[in-house]
């Protein structure tokens, strides 16, 4: 049995992987924490979840409960889900992140505290985007230059970052197979007199509305065809069971920084 310790219990994400932990059989939930002040802080994890009662009472802070589990899930905020990190690196617990919107410094921080801990950190834990990484990697190869490359990507008019960090991953992965650099080629808006499109660029659009849980739409285009490659997430069940299978491979593994192609066995070695 696998003991977890669950980060931001209250919150969309917190909700449904402490459903899931719940519902199986090899896997549970050890401890809880939400950030100090969410009224969650102190009240029963049943209630937090709207199930029965479990004796274990949400805390505000992972410091208090990180050697009650064997293994740390979090879905916050990168300021938050990084210094969960270094606590977590601190005593050698394995910890799983799906967070999104972290700056380059703060990857760069957090590969350097992942030489302490086993860690995965990834912008989408779903089964079905990842596989889609690795077939927008081949295609990418395989088409080159010949074809304009758009990324479209649309979530919920809660969402704080933009692109979505799937999109971003997308492009990145398609700009290192085209030889490209996104800092450069990335373009991220277009209004007015732009001129003719660059054969370089990579398109990376955003919408923001409602309660899409999360699309995104990657095409190639040249004169006469367009492939495109759509994943959408009907809710967010496939990226909680994502974070589930994540933990259970974490927790067998040395440390370091991993993300979810090495937990799929998708990666090119």
């Amino acid at each position: 049995m696998i003991k977890t310790i669950l980060m931001g219990a209250g919150g969309r994400m917190g909700g449904r992987i402490g459903h899931l932990i719940t519902a199986a059989t090899d896997m549970e939930v050890s401890a809880a924490v939400e950030a100090t002040g969410h009224p969650a802080v102190g009240k029963d994890l049943g209630e937090v979840l709207g199930m029965a009662m479990t004796g274990i009472l949400v805390a505000d802070d992972l410091k208090k409960v990180v050697k009650e589990g064997d293994v740390v899930i979090d879905f916050t905020y990168h300021e938050s889900s990084l210094r969960h990190l270094e606590i977590a690196a601190k005593v050698g617990k394995p910890i799983v992140i799906g967070t999104t919107g972290f700056t380059p410094n703060e990857l760069k921080t957090a590969a350097k505290l992942a030489k302490k801990t086993p860690c995965v950190i990834a912008p989408n834990m779903s089964v079905g985007v990842n596989v889609m990484f690795k077939v927008l990697e081949n295609v990418a190869a395989i088409l080159g230059d010949d074809y304009d490359v758009e990324i479209l990507e649309a979530h919920h008019k809660l969402k704080k970052d933009a692109p979505s960090g799937t999109a971003m991953k997308m492009a990145q992965i398609i700009a290192a197979k085209l030889g490209r650099n996104l800092d450069r080629d990335g373009v991220y808006a277009r209004k007015g007199m732009i001129g003719e499109r660059t054969k370089a660029e990579i398109g990376i659009q955003t919408l923001r509305g409602g309660d899409i849980v999360g699309e995104h739409n990657v095409m190639f285009v040249t004169n006469g065809e367009r492939l495109e490659f759509i994943h959408r997430a009907h809710n967010r069940d496939n990226f909680a069971r994502g974070a589930l299978r994540a933990a259970k491979w974490i927790v067998n593994q040395q440390k370091g920084l991993y993300d979810m192609q090495d937990v799929l066995g998708l990666k090119t070695r």
